[in-house]
């Protein structure tokens, strides 16, 4: 039977003491260079900065094919990161990224990363796989904390399926879901945000990371603590999505935010 959170579970996810989904959103920066020394270099630059987590983009690795050179960038990293977290991603074509990787092929490598310990969480397109729920319970078993993501370019669906889909994530296991789609206007923004609030009523310790993207969407980057948003993602020298915020603009936006919201609405 595979193993599936409800929404009666009471535990704040937390990773190398850092809490995931209370307060301040956590900032995470993408690393998105082709080649193994930019790839070390830029997460050595990012140390100097105020990202709380490191994504790898790995599917623009151009080694992305072969196990053993990401699993060798991975441990590197570990290294340099500390205890700052570190996010594996291999984003799909279909999703937006450059990965051409087969179902079975990202299975395989999103669990030789999961067994390797150095990555702190796994990114899973939930629509990327035949049966999620039993993806995520061979990657739970391999020692890896999911994100479950979907990304939507075209489109913001209809509040009925963005609440939907959500809590599809959530039922299949997932430990935190995330969701990027694209408006074509701010009613669109506002709905995707107001979805955000009604997930976090009903799974209030299941981490939330929902955006839209693009000119419109930048609102939804800045505005994540007022709706339980747990992660947030800027920009350090490229952007990996459209709207991302400049790294140091958006840290000090949640700050500013975060001093004047506190931890109770207003």
């Amino acid at each position: 039977m595979d193993f599936v959170y409800t929404k009666s579970m009471k535990e704040t996810l937390t990773i190398r003491q850092t809490k995931i989904g209370e307060g301040k959103p956590l900032l995470c920066a993408p690393i998105i260079e082709e080649a193994r020394d930019g790839i070390l270099s830029e997460c050595r630059s990012l140390m100097n900065t105020s990202a709380d987590m490191i994504e790898w983009r790995a599917d623009l690795f151009e080694e992305i094919g072969n196990t053993e050179a990401v699993i060798a960038i991975l441990e590197r990293m570990r290294v340099i990161v500390g205890e700052k977290l570190l996010l594996f991603t291999c984003r799909s074509r279909q999703q937006g990224g450059n990965g051409a990787l087969s179902e079975e092929g990202n299975i395989q490598l999103l669990l030789a990363v999961a067994e390797s310990g150095y990555a702190d969480l796994i990114d899973l397109e939930y629509f990327a796989v035949k049966r999620p729920e039993k993806a995520i319970r061979q990657l739970h078993e391999a020692g890896a904390v999911i994100v479950a993501s979907h990304h939507d370019f075209q489109e913001t669906p209809p509040v009925e399926a963005i609440e939907q889909l959500l809590d599809n994530m959530a039922s299949s296991g997932a430990d935190i879901v995330k969701l990027a789609v694209m408006p074509k206007n701010m009613e669109d923004v506002l709905r995707l945000l107001a979805a955000t609030e009604r997930f976090k009523k009903e799974w209030p310790d299941k981490p939330i990371i929902t955006m839209s993207m693009g000119r419109y969407g930048m609102l939804s980057r800045m505005c994540g603590e007022f709706f339980g948003i747990a992660v947030t993602f800027g920009y350090h020298r490229r952007a990996s999505a459209p709207g991302q915020i400049a790294l140091d603009e958006l840290s000090q936006m949640l700050t500013k935010i975060h001093e004047e919201y506190g931890e109770e609405p207003v």
